[in-house]
């Protein structure tokens, strides 16, 4: 377990900076005013011909956002199990610590969101509502791919029940597949920006799935 953990750490890490050095990238490659309103793109000449390979399909658009709301109730219901544990056992630190590991892996995936959202890298390749809002990374497909896999992998920790377990799985990850195709075919973001999404989400859940790996079996 424990050598899996670091494995695992290890990884996490390895696809977290990969994101960094993709996210300079970005801003540095084939950078162009090809977005709406001008704006600058980076690899601009990929994300463009992608774009225009997909168009834009509002209904894909809508039906991903609004699923969005489902790794927000996998949140929130971690967070009442902590707080419930917290008051019952009448201290924090007695909280169950992949509880507590989990906590800090969803409070960091919330200071990506904002931190990209006050320096935006690139903006939606259309107007939302007649908005110009960030684009980079997809914040639906980061929360998704970031959250979505705790929830099989608490499922997988605290449930014996192997019929459980599968299908828990088998919805989970089939669930997050459809936001990233789908969010990435909807044409409302570059596909720089889906793919930044996918090496951060993926990076930071390993990160928390490597730290939860070397703390043993202690939930």
């Amino acid at each position: 377990m424990k050598k899996k953990g670091k494995r695992t750490l290890i990884i996490g890490v390895l696809l977290s900076v990969l994101f960094l050095l993709f996210t300079w990238l970005v801003q540095d490659i084939d950078v162009r005013p090809m977005g709406v309103n001008g704006t600058y793109i980076g690899f601009s000449t990929l994300n463009c011909a992608f774009h225009d390979l997909c168009s834009v399909h509002m209904t894909l658009y809508n039906v991903t956002d609004w699923a969005g709301l489902v790794p927000i109730s996998v949140t929130a219901s971690f967070a009442l199990v902590g707080l419930i544990q917290w008051i019952k056992r009448k201290h924090l630190f007695k909280v169950d610590r992949d509880i507590l590991l989990l906590g800090a892996h969803y409070f960091t995936v919330m200071m990506l969101y904002v931190v990209f959202q006050l320096f935006p890298v690139n903006y939606r390749p259309i107007l939302i509502d007649g908005n110009l809002e960030a684009s980079y990374p997809s914040s639906t497909v980061l929360l998704v791919v970031a959250v979505m896999p705790t929830l099989s992998e608490q499922i997988n920790r605290r449930y014996n029940t192997n019929a459980i377990k599968r299908t828990v799985t088998a919805l989970t990850y089939s669930f997050t597949v459809f936001i990233v195709v789908g969010r990435l075919f909807s044409g409302v973001h570059w596909f720089t920006d889906v793919v930044g999404s996918v090496m951060i989400g993926v990076g930071t859940f390993l990160i928390y799935r490597g730290f939860v790996c070397l703390i043993g079996n202690d939930a």
